[in-house]
């Protein structure tokens, strides 16, 4: 088992080069089911997440490969036919976007099999709307023996969808499932998120009929059949962040390349709130945003997640991180997932002082943290971690590091390169 191992006090500086998104390849890799032909994705990060939904696909009869010598520079989902329409407890049970293949299962095949999902521990994140989107549109539904079964025999009809609560899932499930279904369908209260926009944009240049991308309201027009594109994934917006706030949180001085700020969403005058200088800056490859941290103790800053373009939730965790050192109190509460403050107790380990009270985290800025043990509890609290570590004094070693490969791409190299102190050692 590894464990990653920082020793803080080191103002990071130089550039760092943005991933491509987790939060998009990931269905992007499921829409390449909807088609016989080939879908290529560039600029994909090689993370555990794109492995096991890799194998997921396999399982169905996916041909999925890296190509590239370097990391990140893409893959290919081809899927002639299916060989299965079952996806197992196995593969879904370890990720939660596994379970995303039910729609475009349904859509081409006609009939799916997917284990109900895995994935964090950050909450219940029920599939209720995914399931009664899908029986409006036409498919027969039952959940038995911790499996959904679902068939669609004359295909799937065009519905009207209106969502009770904006899901970022049940989105891109309902979403790709109505680019095969017949007639018209409309998903009202839709998320908005870049990584649903990037989705779309691909289903459209694979041959979907999609209106309203980037609003509350999509309008599909189902069309008989999707073909394979070349598609460019869209950068992290929630790795970019997480740097910008280590960076912060360092007092650094870092260009995050292939990124703008618009991305961020509400994160952006969050920070600027809390004393860091964001400046947008343009390249001869692309957008850039540096970032300067303050040059004394953060100021504290009250957040409150929210679907974009509010304040991310994946992002929440991370935020705390950098106001663990603030002068004065914040308050961060989170709205969209119910269990998502795992990693307070092991901040306090390096010295926080954080209080909770129902769905909000009130944190009493310290003078400083300091080196200790501690245990990623999941993805983004992992990168919280590593974000305190950084600021500590001493020696933070992290346990249980599995959580930061699902959703993080050389981390420890492109720390490494910006000044940090940081290893990975196998215990």
């Amino acid at each position: 088992m590894d464990e990653i191992i920082i020793e803080g006090g080191v103002a990071l500086s130089g550039d760092l080069a943005i991933s491509g998104s987790k939060n998009a390849v990931l269905p992007l890799m499921v829409a390449g089911l909807l088609s016989d032909e080939k879908l290529i994705l560039r600029g994909t990060p090689r993370l555990a997440d794109t492995r096991t939904l890799a194998n997921v696909l396999r399982e169905l009869g996916a041909e999925v490969e890296e190509f590239g010598n370097g990391p990140g520079e893409g893959l290919s989902v081809h899927v002639p036919h299916f060989t299965s329409t079952t996806a197992s407890y196995e593969f879904v049970s370890k990720m939660r976007a596994s379970f995303w293949v039910l729609g475009p299962l349904l859509a081409r095949a006609g009939q799916a099999q997917v284990s109900l999902p895995g994935g964090c521990a950050i909450g219940t994140r029920p599939v209720d709307l995914y399931l009664k989107g899908l029986a409006a549109m036409g498919a027969e539904i039952d959940v038995e023996g911790g499996y959904v079964n679902a068939r669609a025999d004359a295909g799937l009809m065009g519905a009207r969808l209106d969502m009770p609560f904006v899901s970022v899932g049940a989105t891109h499930v309902l979403m790709m499932a109505a680019t095969l279904a017949k007639g018209e369908t409309i998903i009202t209260n839709a998320a908005m998120e870049p990584e649903v926009v990037d989705v779309a944009h691909c289903l459209v240049a694979m041959g979907a009929k999609i209106d309203g991308i980037g609003t509350r309201i999509l309008t599909i027009q189902g069309v008989e059949k999707l073909h394979g594109a070349d598609h460019i994934v869209t950068r992290d917006r929630i790795e970019a962040g997480a740097f910008a706030l280590a960076v912060a949180a360092s007092h650094g001085d870092v260009r995050l390349t292939g990124i703008d700020e618009i991305a961020l969403g509400a994160l952006v005058p969050a920070m600027r709130l809390a004393g860091a200088e964001l400046t947008p800056e343009n390249t001869a490859d692309g957008p850039a945003l540096r970032v300067r941290g303050p040059q004394g103790r953060a100021l504290a800053t009250s957040v409150t997640t929210e679907p974009y373009p509010g304040f991310a939730t994946d992002l929440q965790a991370p935020f705390m991180g950098l106001m663990c050192c603030a002068t004065g109190v914040s308050r961060i509460r989170e709205t969209i997932f119910e269990n998502r403050f795992m990693h307070v107790q092991e901040l306090a380990r390096l010295g926080a002082d954080i209080t909770l009270q129902g769905d909000t985290a009130i944190v009493t800025g310290v003078d400083e943290l300091r080196g200790a043990p501690v245990m990623a509890t999941d993805l983004r609290a992992s990168m919280t971690l590593v974000i305190a570590g950084l600021m500590a004094q001493g020696t933070t070693r992290i346990s249980r590091v599995y959580h930061l490969d699902r959703g993080y791409e050389r981390l420890e190299e492109k720390l490494s390169a910006c000044g940090a102190r940081i290893w990975r050692e196998t215990v």
